[in-house]
């Protein structure tokens, strides 16, 4: 039994960790809200954590000369290199949730029962945080329910604490297909709180030397299909205001209440210091003096900038401001030569916070648009932004969530205009390509459009499933006609890695024969798991 958190434990916990990730990556993957086969929060949860202990492992021990105690320093390489490693929504969330804890105890000589609970509940406000819009049932109701019950324990036995907080856990995950209908339907509990509640029972074993490893909870029966509502942006709001801010938590906590209730594309990060910290505020809102109002009462506001670019005046020229670049990811040769043909630096799917800022800084410009492609690479872009920001170099991030649509953005890109309206060019662009997405259903499940079974086709457009069908080439044509009935001038057709031959020209002929005035064009994307992406303009 260990009655501290030191150094050392820090370290066997982050090793323990991983390993158990590990050996539950496959089950967490399987976690998924739909039946498609590329669920990978099992996958991105055990990259997060390999960064988080290569960080570790490049230490030599040696602490700075002045700063926190020798597990605090741990704690921070720990949530330094998850930062860096963090792939996906889930990846993002843990990254913020080390920080929290790091942030909380790092000065504390001792790390006991009543500093893990505090530790907690600092990584669930983290995590709350650095979410725009959080959605209960998810990693931060499990975490949630660990920091409640810790501190509920009262008591400064940290094994005992430990323990309780992950039952807590365990029991959140077991609820949560009861606050998302979506994981209801698919008779699946949350993907990234299951990886979470394996991190905390790697810890209880740390700390107690005996394995409490637990199954992941059945949820109750799948429930009938219904609607889901769906998390997304809006291209409505004209304004960026940023701005520095001098607050205490409690008070950003009611700042980023009344910027969420104004607009959308909301970041709030801080630099961990109690009582009074410094955080960088940023939001698109219509209602400029309402951001900056907001701001001054929760704390004070300063190095402001609002930006209607249109109007406002250039500013000066030079190489700090003239360079500009496209980062997009891309999954699949096809689809990553049309991007290098447009002049866009291409990173492989999937990655890391890490990587994307290292392609960020390799185009060698001050300022860089970043195309993600998919909703996870769009947290994890976020991140490299924020990180890039340190860099003094100005990273803007279009939400897009397919390759049709970063082919859209880019189509439009200008270098003639002010970067701020590229931007904003681009975002219009691709907010205005539906897309849609071909695949086979890996598992039983139920959905919106009914029940389907393994091998099913499935038509999903803009993440929602819409058609099922037994034949490829058919369905295929059937989602393009859906689309089409609701307006649209072009095609784009992308090829998978798996698309049988003939199946674009099929389609391609289909679109000819029913909308005799679309034009349609089609390339190879060789990607992964989807035999074709469909986008309409």
């Amino acid at each position: 039994m260990l009655d501290t958190l030191d150094a050392a434990a820090v370290r066997r916990w982050c090793a323990g960790g991983l390993a158990a990730l590990k050996r539950h990556q496959g089950e967490i993957d399987q976690l998924n809200v739909y039946p498609v086969p590329d669920g990978d929060t099992g996958t991105n949860l055990v990259l997060t954590l390999t960064s988080a202990q290569q960080a570790l492992a490049m230490d030599l021990d040696t602490l700075p000369d002045s700063g926190p105690t020798a597990h605090g320093h741990a704690l921070r390489l720990m949530a330094q290199g998850a930062l860096l490693g963090a792939r996906g929504n889930s990846g993002v969330i843990l990254s913020q949730i080390l920080r929290g804890f790091a942030d909380q105890v790092a000065g504390m000589p001792a790390v006991r029962g009543r500093e893990l609970a505090a530790a907690l509940r600092s990584g669930t406000a983290a995590a709350y945080t650095a979410v725009s819009r959080p959605v209960e049932g998810t990693l931060l109701t499990v975490v949630a329910a660990a920091a409640a019950a810790a501190e509920g324990a009262d008591s400064d036995d940290l094994p005992a604490v430990a323990g309780v907080a992950a039952r807590a856990a365990a029991e959140a995950l077991a609820r949560t297909p009861e606050q998302l209908p979506a994981l209801a339907r698919a008779g699946v509990v949350d993907a990234g709180g299951r990886g979470l509640c394996v991190l905390l029972d790697a810890l209880v074993e740390v700390l107690t030397g005996e394995s409490t490893a637990r199954p992941a909870p059945t949820p109750r029966a799948a429930r009938p299909a219904a609607t889901v509502a769906r998390e997304t942006g809006s291209d409505e709001y004209a304004y960026e205001v940023q701005f520095l801010l001098d607050a205490r938590a409690e008070a950003v906590a009611g700042l980023r209440r009344a910027l969420d209730a104004l607009g959308d594309s909301l970041v709030v990060v801080g630099d961990g210091r109690e009582p009074e910290g410094t955080w960088n505020v940023h939001v698109h809102v219509n209602d400029v003096g309402a951001a900056v109002e907001a701001g001054v009462a929760a704390g004070r506001p300063y190095r402001i900038s609002v930006t209607r670019f249109a109007d406002q005046p250039e500013p000066p020229a030079g190489p700090a401001v003239t360079g500009r670049a496209a980062v997009v990811v891309a999954t699949g040769g096809g689809i990553a030569e049309l991007f290098a043909a447009e002049g866009a630096t291409v990173v492989p799917g999937n990655p890391s916070t890490g990587e994307l800022l290292d392609a960020v800084r390799s185009t060698g410009a001050a300022r860089v648009v970043v195309l993600p492609n998919d909703a996870n690479t769009e947290a994890v872009a976020s991140a490299a932004a924020r990180e890039a920001h340190r860099f003094g170099i100005k990273v803007s991030v279009v939400p897009t969530r397919s390759p049709v649509q970063a082919l859209a953005a880019l189509a439009v890109r200008d270098g003639d205009r002010r970067f701020e309206d590229d931007v904003i060019a681009m975002a219009e662009a691709a907010g205005a390509c539906r897309y849609a997405e071909v695949c086979h259903a890996s598992r039983e499940a139920l959905t919106v459009a009914g029940p389907c079974r393994p091998g099913d086709v499935l038509a999903l457009v803009e993440g929602e499933v819409h058609l099922i069908g037994t034949d490829l080439t058919d369905t295929c044509a059937a989602v393009v006609d859906r689309m089409l009935g609701g307006g649209g001038e072009m095609v784009t057709l992308l090829a998978g890695a798996d698309a049988p031959a003939g199946l674009t020209e099929a389609v391609r002929a289909h679109v000819a024969r029913r909308w005799p005035f679309v034009e349609v064009h089609a390339y190879p994307g060789g990607q992964p798991f989807y035999p074709l992406l469909v986008g309409i303009e």
